[in-house]
């Protein structure tokens, strides 16, 4: 069988885009303030040669789930707790394919599960900043993967019977970890004492019944005589914690209609993203683009998914992933933007003033800006971001600037539109990256009178011009029209001629600084022990765990710890 997701080109032809009708494996329904979305995976519908046998799950699987959080969030107001079950018999999820992820290249191995951890956050941020609950209703068995998305929910519900159990047999089967988040998340999320996570992870059968909830790996049991019932009280009773709107925005979802992009070759056109990879260079260069006209100054929903906050970084987030699964080659990312300043900054303003009057659409086009920015943060490529006469580095385009791994100046004077940059009060608090801090914070973390300077212009959102830029740290470098082309072009050049794998630990590691979150522990540690178990033989070799599962051999492992 061919391998998955092989290194060099374009890898992975998966589609990021979808809809209930075309969901092959997830099950959405709704009654009254309640959904249920249930698992019912087709073994025959996986994107590569293999069985997806007893609800286990690839790439497929979870961009269905993906869009299914999405669409619950914009297009179901009215749904306040949602029922996360399985429709298999004695199963609810066995976890991640195993053999999708034998046949997978190590690169595709650890962008799936950096994909499969984003929509597990998404579903924690649903919670916490949306007020959309989650109940995850265990019909059957829990393993691996599947656990870990029943952690990602609120509460926990496990059929009490004798065969149901949650486990982690990651690390007695396979040789490697639960990788989207698994043991961060029962240590610092459900809080199960230390020693008992060890036991845990290190039985393979699993822990069920009254164990499992005196371990805190589960909230309750349920009979199967009495589960219907029991589902339905524990998410109604869920739904009593919601701050969503709930019937009474019936009818006012917003559809999210599918993104056209036209693509010639390596160059992929939206509306107001265009996306250029040169593979031969590994480079790639998104530009994004203001709104060409007025936006709406009283009710954002009005223009529904077109709306430019919501379709511009539907349409970046899809251009980001199609470069992680497409193009994993290209190490360095160019950022560029152009348009109408004031009508950006007019449109956010009006953003951000309909989410302070507690428009539950506002808000949720601004929770999405946040999560497509922290997926930009999070995407094991270089950030460069280039700041020229007539672009437009405003608003939030401004807070993908303060990330950037570097960021350069043309400082040109006698241009008709000099360069320059205005932060505005997105900036200050409301698009946090996953340290919990803005990006403004992260960047000068532990110098507050950086952080002080800076707050005029932030509250005033007034325009910092290059030499102001570069005094007051918000970018790397300024250069005048002789040096910067070459400068940049240096840049460029020595950046992708350096190891990738020492590239990505270090920009992982500074672009976090300060205290550490649940996210960050997740992906620093999805980063670092995942990139190095995955290709260690114990794990991935010839007689590696995960490479002879489910064959009549047994590994052989080097016992050396190291």
């Amino acid at each position: 069988m061919a391998e998955h997701g092989n290194s060099g080109g374009q890898d992975l032809q998966v589609s990021f885009s979808t809809n209930p009708g075309k969901y092959k494996h997830w099950r959405l329904t709704f009654d009254g303030e309640l959904a249920t979305l249930a698992m019912d995976v087709d073994e025959e519908g996986g994107l590569g040669a293999y069985v997806l046998k007893q609800n286990s799950y690839d790439l497929g699987v979870d961009v269905e789930l993906w869009d299914a959080i999405e669409r619950l969030r914009f297009e179901h107001p009215e749904v306040k707790a949602v029922v996360v079950t399985g429709l298999k018999d004695k199963v609810f999820c066995s976890g991640a394919n195993i053999f999708m992820l034998g046949l997978s290249s190590h690169a595709f191995k650890v962008n799936f599960c950096k994909f499969t951890n984003e929509t597990r956050l998404g579903i924690e941020d649903a919670s916490s900043t949306s007020g959309l609950k989650f109940l995850a209703a265990l019909n059957g068995t829990a393993a691996g993967g599947g656990y870990e998305l029943a952690l990602a929910c609120d509460e926990i519900l496990l059929l009490d019977d004798a065969n149901s159990a949650v486990s982690f047999p990651e690390v007695p089967l396979l040789g490697v970890l639960p990788g989207t988040g698994g043991l961060t998340r029962i240590t610092d999320k459900r809080k199960v004492r230390r020693d008992l996570c060890d036991a845990f992870s290190t039985v393979a059968e699993g822990i069920k019944g009254k164990r499992a909830v005196e371990w805190r790996l589960v909230d309750h049991l349920s009979p199967k005589s009495k589960w219907a019932e029991t589902v339905k009280a524990k998410a109604l009773a869920l739904s009593t914690q919601s701050t969503r709107p709930g019937l009474a925005a019936q009818g006012q979802g917003v559809t999210l209609t599918d993104l056209d992009v036209k693509v010639d070759g390596f160059a992929f056109s939206y509306r107001y993203v265009t996306l250029v990879v040169d593979p031969k260079k590994r480079t790639a260069e998104i530009t994004l683009k203001a709104p060409v006209t007025k936006e709406p100054t009283k009710n954002s929903r009005d223009k529904g998914a077109d709306l430019w906050a919501l379709r511009c970084y539907r349409e970046l987030d899809d251009a980001i992933l199609r470069l992680r699964t497409q193009f994993l080659e290209v190490g360095l990312i160019t950022f560029r933007t152009e348009g109408r300043r004031d009508f950006l900054l007019e449109a956010e303003a009006t953003l951000l003033q309909q989410v302070n009057d507690g428009d539950w659409f506002a808000h949720e086009v601004l929770q999405h800006m946040k999560r497509v920015l922290k997926r930009v943060d999070m995407t094991a490529k270089t950030l460069l971001c280039l700041v020229e006469p007539g672009s437009c580095w405003a608003g939030s385009f401004a807070d993908l600037l303060l990330f950037a791994d570097r960021s350069y100046v043309l400082d040109d004077s006698g241009a008709d539109e000099p360069a320059t940059i205005t932060l505005t009060p997105l900036s200050d608090g409301r698009l946090p990256t996953g340290n919990g801090l803005t990006r403004l914070q992260t960047r000068f973390w532990g110098d507050d009178a950086a952080q002080a300077k800076l707050r005029p212009f932030v509250a005033e959102s007034r325009p910092i011009d290059g030499a102001q830029a570069e005094k007051l740290g918000v970018v790397t470098f300024v250069r005048d029209d002789i040096d910067y082309p070459d400068e940049v072009r240096l840049f460029v050049e020595e950046r992708t001629s350096l190891s990738p794998d020492a590239l990505t630990g270090m920009e992982q590691n500074l672009r976090w600084p300060g205290p550490e979150t649940m996210e960050t522990r997740i992906f620093g540690r999805l980063s670092a022990w995942q990139n190095w178990i995955f290709t260690r033989p114990n794990a991935t070799g010839e007689k590696g765990a995960l490479s002879l599962y489910g064959k009549p051999d047994r590994p052989t492992f080097d016992m050396r710890r190291t």
